[in-house]
């Protein structure tokens, strides 16, 4: 069985636009996909965020992709990353009450990896770790990645060499530096956008899912 529907969740500054993705009548695990930053037209609805979600659909989950506050229908203004952990929060709140006791697989591109890096750390804090964080093209030039030093899960980070938005370089070094000790996947002549590199992220990807 695969199922789409739109929803309208509660969130912490208004109702949050939401897509719940399954594929299965009886899912192995949950997943959360965040999307890049919404004052540059960052939307669920972007292709790397789409793709994700697919192939955690594809391989069981229950998955959700959802507008932050401010974008499209969600309600809110944009909070530099502090609300809209708030928003995963909720998010991450009402689907695992809605499908309890299920592993959560967690990723974010750009912008949304900052927040799903921060939502993991509060997660683990509160007892509730990830089973796994995926962080895509993580903006750690322009975010405080260093200051995210605990999640209780594994980390993957999947950075283009080409990336024409987030310095690859800094990337690399964080990766070596940080305590999180991520996975490190380079995807040479790539840039921000993962144009023409979908099918090749998806797989990368599908080596670090939950099911």
């Amino acid at each position: 069985m695969a199922a789409q529907q739109r929803q309208s969740l509660s969130g912490p500054a208004g109702n949050l636009e939401a897509v719940v993705e399954q594929g299965s009548d009886t899912p192995s695990f949950v997943a959360i996909v965040c999307h890049p930053h919404p004052l540059f037209g960052g939307t669920m609805d972007n292709k790397v965020v789409t793709s994700l979600s697919r192939l955690a659909r594809d391989q069981g989950a229950v998955v959700v992709r959802f507008n932050f506050r401010g974008v499209g229908e969600s309600q809110g203004a944009y909070s530099d990353g502090i609300g809209e952990t708030e928003d995963l929060l909720a998010i991450h709140s009402w689907l695992t009450h809605t499908w309890p006791d299920l592993p959560l697989w967690l990723a974010g591109f750009s912008f949304g990896s900052f927040v799903a890096a921060r939502g993991a750390e509060i997660l683990k804090a509160n007892g509730m770790p990830a089973r796994e964080l995926l962080l895509v093209a993580p903006p750690v030039h322009h975010y405080p990645f260093d200051d995210i030093e605990q999640t209780g899960c594994p980390v993957t980070v999947v950075q283009g060499d080409d990336d024409e938005v987030v310095p690859a370089e800094q990337v690399f070094r964080w990766a070596e530096a940080t305590p999180l000790a991520p996975d490190l996947i380079r995807f040479p002549d790539c840039g921000h956008f993962f144009h023409g590199k979908l099918v090749e992220l998806k797989q990368a990807a599908a080596s670090h899912l939950l099911g």
